[in-house]
């Protein structure tokens, strides 16, 4: 029997390791401040103990990790990457999402609640293991290897195209996956959009991959997205942590959501006020 292990960066970048429902290692937290989780919890400061804490209280209240996985879920955010995909999948402008859910691994999911759920509260997935009750919500047909929980996009890029789908969106974190992503060889009507997420600490080579090839990318806690982002006048949205569009089809794709939810579109002002922004950015 397969041992029950999901690893996860979240909140400024730790390290969790989740067993059996349980946390049993929190790592030491790279970024000490996060507006996002000022909003939402009251947190001034990253502290091992809240993450700890913040890690459980997603476990009781959407089973993450565990059996009890709830997969579709409502809008977490205004403007995060699930709450784009979901947005234009329903708009028809994207058929289907190549993503990645703990419990399952990479998969392949067209249902706007289930991309909105898999995503909408899950940080940076490291490795996962099967959990067959979490793979039969989202269908065994959709998961790349259910047997094995693999990260695998590059499969689950190719699992689509051959799938038919003509519109596809991947999520990656920053790798020099994304140029293979970007370059995999795939018929001449089918387009692939790639969203780059969990940023923190990326390298430059990484920021820079991801900037020549994405079309969507979170400022996550990045010094180097939001060095690159200025240097080239991306367009963007967000005050506190950005999302970038680099490509046209990215535009699109935020503001279609930024006008769903009835918020100006994108903007390229800089130089970005940073006051507010994640502390330290790294």
């Amino acid at each position: 029997m397969v041992k029950d292990y999901h690893v996860i960066e979240a909140l400024g970048k730790t390290e969790v390791v989740i067993e059996n429902g349980e946390v049993t290692s929190v790592g030491e937290p790279l970024v000490d401040y996060c507006p996002i989780f000022d909003k939402i919890d009251d947190a001034k400061h990253l502290t091992q103990e809240f993450i700890k804490w913040n890690i459980e209280k997603r476990i009781r209240e959407f089973g993450m990790c565990t059996p009890q996985r709830v997969v579709k879920m409502p809008d977490m955010m205004s403007f995060g990457i699930s709450e784009i995909l979901k947005t234009n999948t329903e708009l028809g402008l994207i058929d289907c999402v190549v993503g990645v859910c703990d419990g399952v691994g990479t998969l392949l999911m067209r249902d706007p609640e289930i991309i909105q759920g898999v995503g909408g509260r899950v940080s940076a997935l490291v490795s996962t293991t099967p959990i067959s009750e979490v793979i039969e919500k989202v269908g065994e047909e959709n998961v790349v290897n259910p047997k094995t929980a693999d990260l695998t996009p590059i499969k689950g890029l190719e699992m689509a195209i051959e799938r038919g789908y003509k519109n596809i969106a991947v999520t990656i974190l920053p790798s020099e996956i994304i140029k293979e992503i970007a370059e995999y060889p795939r018929p001449k009507d089918v387009n692939v959009y790639i969203f780059v997420a969990h940023t923190t600490n990326a390298g430059d080579e990484e920021v820079e991959i991801a900037f020549k090839y994405a079309d969507v990318i979170t400022a996550c806690s990045s010094s180097k997205v939001r060095d690159f982002a200025e240097k080239e006048k991306v367009y963007y949205s967000g005050s506190k942590v950005p999302i970038f569009a680099i490509s046209p089809k990215g535009r699109e794709f935020l503001d279609n959501r930024l006008e769903k939810i009835g918020k100006s579109l994108t903007i390229n002002d800089y130089p970005m006020n940073k006051d507010k922004h994640p502390n330290p950015l790294i």
